[in-house]
C-alpha cells in the first residue's frame, strides 16, 4: 500500500511524514513535492508533484493507494489546482483521498472557505473515497508573532473578543496520520480545533505571565491592522487577509467545542500556555 502526501515538505507536511513513520509506514510512504531535491532529508520516496499540469499529476499518482491531499498554498488558485488533483486520482484510481478543508467550511465567513467549499464538492462528485478533515487555526498562527509582541510591548489585532479554539500544527498532523491508515474514518467529515478556546487578550495575558512583562492586547480596526502589516513588509494580500481572518474570528469563525479533534487523538489537544513557552 502506498500513501502519497501533497506538500511533505510543508510545515504541516513534515510533520504528517514524522507521525507516519511513528506508526510503521515508512516503507509506504510517498512524498509529492514541487521540489524533490527538498525532500531528501524526509527519507522516504519523492516524487514531483504539480498542481497545474495533469501530466505530472498523473504521473505522481501511479500506484498511489491513499492520498493525504494537504491544500495548495496559492490562495485564489486552489479550487482549480484541487481539481487538477481530483481528476488525476480518479484516473489513476487512487483508493481514498483525505483532505484538509476548513473548519465549518459551509458556514464560515472566512474567505478561504469557498475554496475549500468547492474541493469538497469535487470530491462529493468524483466517486472516490474520501474523507474531509475541516481543521481550525493553527495556534502557530499567532504564536509566531510572539517575537514582535514582546519587542514591540503589545499583542495587535482584529479579533476583538472572538473566541478561538486552536490547536498546534502537530495535533492536526497527528490527527491526519491516524484517519488515513484506519479505513473506518472512510467518508466522514470532521469538524477539528482545540479543546482550549481564548480571546487574544487571553493569549496577551499568558504571553505576559510567562515572559513577567506587561504585554497588553490592542484590537484595531481592520484597515488599520493591514495598514500595519504592510508596514512591516507583508505581502499586500497577505495584510489584508490576516486582517480579514481576525475579522472572522471576531464573528464566532474559529471557535468550536465539540472536541472531535482531542476524540480522534484519544488525548487533548496541546493548551495554548504550552505553545507559547516553546516559541519562548
Amino acid at each position: 500500500m502506498k500513501i502519497g502526501i501533497t506538500g511533505a515538505t510543508g510545515q504541516l507536511g513534515t510533520l504528517v511524514v514524522e507521525q507516519l513513520k511513528k506508526l510503521g509506514y515508512n516503507d509506504n510512504l510517498v512524498a509529492l513535492v514541487r521540489s524533490t531535491d527538498k525532500a531528501k532529508s524526509l527519507g522516504i520516496e519523492a516524487r514531483e508533484f504539480d498542481y497545474d499540469n495533469p501530466e505530472i499529476l498523473e504521473k505522481a499518482l501511479n500506484g498511489i493507494d491513499r492520498l493525504v491531499f494537504i491544500s495548495a498554498n496559492e490562495i485564489g488558485q486552489r479550487a482549480r489546482q484541487h481539481k487538477n488533483v481530483i481528476d488525476a486520482a480518479k484516473k489513476l484510481n487512487v483508493k481514498w483521498i483525505v483532505y484538509t478543508s476548513l473548519l465549518r467550511a459551509d458556514t464560515s465567513t472566512l474567505n478561504l472557505a469557498g475554496e475549500h467549499l468547492n474541493t469538497e464538492q469535487e470530491l462529493k462528485n468524483s466517486g472516490l473515497n474520501f474523507t474531509i478533515l475541516r481543521n481550525g487555526w493553527y495556534t502557530e498562527n499567532y504564536t509566531a508573532s510572539v517575537p514582535s509582541a514582546i519587542q514591540n510591548g503589545g499583542f495587535i489585532g482584529s479579533a476583538g473578543d472572538g473566541k478561538i479554539s486552536s490547536a498546534a500544527r502537530l495535533d492536526y498532523a497527528e490527527a491526519l496520520a491516524i484517519v488515513i491508515t484506519n479505513e473506518e474514518h472512510k467518508g466522514k467529515v470532521f469538524e477539528l480545533a482545540g479543546d482550549e478556546s481564548y480571546s487574544l487578550t487571553d493569549l496577551a495575558a499568558e504571553l505576559s505571565k510567562q515572559t513577567g512583562k506587561t504585554i497588553p492586547y490592542n484590537n484595531l480596526p481592520e484597515e488599520a491592522y493591514a495598514g500595519i502589516l504592510l508596514q512591516v513588509g507583508l505581502p499586500e494580500g497577505l495584510a489584508k487577509g490576516l486582517a480579514s481572518w481576525d475579522v472572522s474570528a471576531s464573528k464566532g469563525d474559529l471557535f468550536d467545542d465539540n472536541h472531535q479533534l482531542s476524540k480522534l487523538l484519544g488525548r487533548p489537544t496541546t493548551p495554548l500556555a504550552k505553545s507559547i513557552s516553546e516559541v519562548l
